[in-house]
């Protein structure tokens, strides 16, 4: 028999490597405890995400930096800000941002995918995706992901993007291109950081995707054969605990640090 491929998406993998046990929270346990709030930094996300999305899906005419500023305020959600007044101001922000990128962009310059979802298999994987935006550039196909986040995207940081590396796996087994470039695309600075992948680069990341996958295979035989949920997916508490979403459902993590007002993500704001 064929060996049965594990399921995964990149958020799935981080999900298990930051703490089992929010792992089993999250993708385990049915029916699914009750997530904490929402998070601002999350609702600025999902709102710029959700302007450049409906933005190229605009006729080229109409893909303007005003097109771009009202379709932020169409998305935007006051969800985890302080206040009226918080929210207004960081949508302010967050359209300014959003203007000046796209102000950078050539309207007629059609991407190959936004909001694609691509899949690749491997030894052990079923990996699946989607992607922010796939570029031509050239004979290759270019795999960009939009930051909105206080702190400055480096080159590193693209290089050791799991979630990037299992996107170029994707794209080359989904559209049957050449994809090597991945690039992290900073809203708020203006910048980007890249990196090329080699062969080696992205066998490096499969191995560890699927080392990841083997251990959360392991916790879910423990699980099975009667061991204790807590035992199998044991809590990995930190001060990350002060942020996750199943913090209400967790004694071990809110011990282990006070909780996050939900606005502190957001510069200037902590």
């Amino acid at each position: 028999m064929p060996r049965r491929l594990f399921p995964a998406t990149p958020s799935k993998l981080a999900t298990f490597s930051d703490c089992p046990r929010r792992y089993r929270f999250a993708y385990v346990d049915r029916p699914t405890p009750p997530r904490g709030p929402a998070w601002a930094h999350n609702s600025i996300g999902a709102a710029v995400h959700a302007a450049l999305r409906s933005w190229w899906e605009l006729p080229v005419p109409r893909r303007t930096a005003g097109a771009a500023r009202q379709l932020l305020y169409t998305a935007w959600s006051p969800a985890g800000f302080r206040d009226a007044e918080q929210s207004d101001r960081w949508r302010a922000r967050a359209a300014g941002w959003l203007t000046e990128y796209v102000a950078g962009l050539d309207p007629a310059d059609e991407p190959v995918g936004t909001e694609r979802q691509v899949a690749a298999t491997t030894e052990r994987l079923a990996l699946s995706g989607r992607i922010d935006r796939i570029d031509q550039r050239g004979d290759e196909l270019v795999v960009v992901d939009y930051k909105t986040g206080r702190s400055v995207c480096t080159d590193d940081e693209a290089r050791g993007s799991a979630a990037l590396a299992a996107y170029v796996l994707g794209v080359r087994r989904t559209l049957r291109r050449p994809c090597r470039r991945v690039e992290l695309h900073h809203l708020p600075s203006g910048t980007v950081a890249a990196f090329e992948h080699t062969d080696r680069s992205l066998a490096n990341h499969v191995r560890r995707a699927e080392d990841v996958a083997a251990d959360i295979g392991a916790a879910t035989a423990a699980l099975a054969e009667g061991r204790s949920p807590d035992d199998a997916f044991p809590a990995t508490p930190g001060r990350q605990c002060g942020w996750c979403d199943f913090r209400p459902s967790c004694p071990t993590g809110q011990a282990a640090t006070p909780a996050r007002e939900t606005w502190s993500f957001l510069a200037d704001e902590a």
